[in-house]
């Protein structure tokens, strides 16, 4: 009866060990994610403040709106982590102003430059889009696991606080969503 009620003991001990390894190992994959997620969303708003400012060193805009991006495109660039957010939605709502101007896409599409600055605008702009979403949701499964019974209890998490999301005007130019 004793050994019986041993082996049952120990098998739940050892069960209970695998499941807490588990948790903290699914944790800890969801934390890398997260932080992969926040690298790729970096590197669109990187990239898409380049293109912008790609756009308005390119002539191809009156010299007023070329200054009023460049310079929108710089803030988002030269933003530290408290200001990011704000200069990233208006370096969005500029973009908006500037390429929904009447006939803007039609005047650059004639341009040599312009067709191919217009694809990669178009296609910066969607990624800044998708990798924010993929952050947001990386955010959200992290800080659910984190707030779990278990991981708060048993630390699992150790010290590191709750991710915070990454909420932006990152709403494309209607020129651009239109092709």
């Amino acid at each position: 009866m004793t050994t019986s009620l041993v082996l049952v003991v120990g098998a739940v001990v050892v069960l209970t060990a695998v499941y807490i390894s588990w948790r903290a190992g699914r944790l800890d994959r969801l934390h890398i994610r997260l932080e992969l997620a926040r690298e790729s969303l970096d590197a669109a708003l990187v990239r898409r403040a380049a293109v912008c400012l790609e756009l308005a060193g390119s002539r191809l805009l009156d010299p007023a709106t070329s200054l009023v991006l460049a310079a929108a495109a710089h803030e988002a660039r030269t933003a530290g982590p408290e200001e990011r957010e704000h200069a990233e939605s208006d370096l969005s709502r500029t973009l908006r102003a500037v390429i929904d101007q009447d006939r803007l896409r039609d005047r650059l599409a004639e341009t040599p430059a312009g067709p191919d600055l217009l694809e990669e605008l178009d296609g910066s702009v969607a990624k800044v889009v998708y990798a924010r979403r993929f952050y947001n949701n990386a955010v959200e499964v992290t800080r659910t696991a984190q707030r779990r019974w278990l991981a708060r209890t048993l630390r699992l998490a150790g010290h590191t606080e709750y991710p915070d999301f990454f909420e932006i005007d990152d709403a494309p130019p209607k020129a651009l969503a239109t092709e």
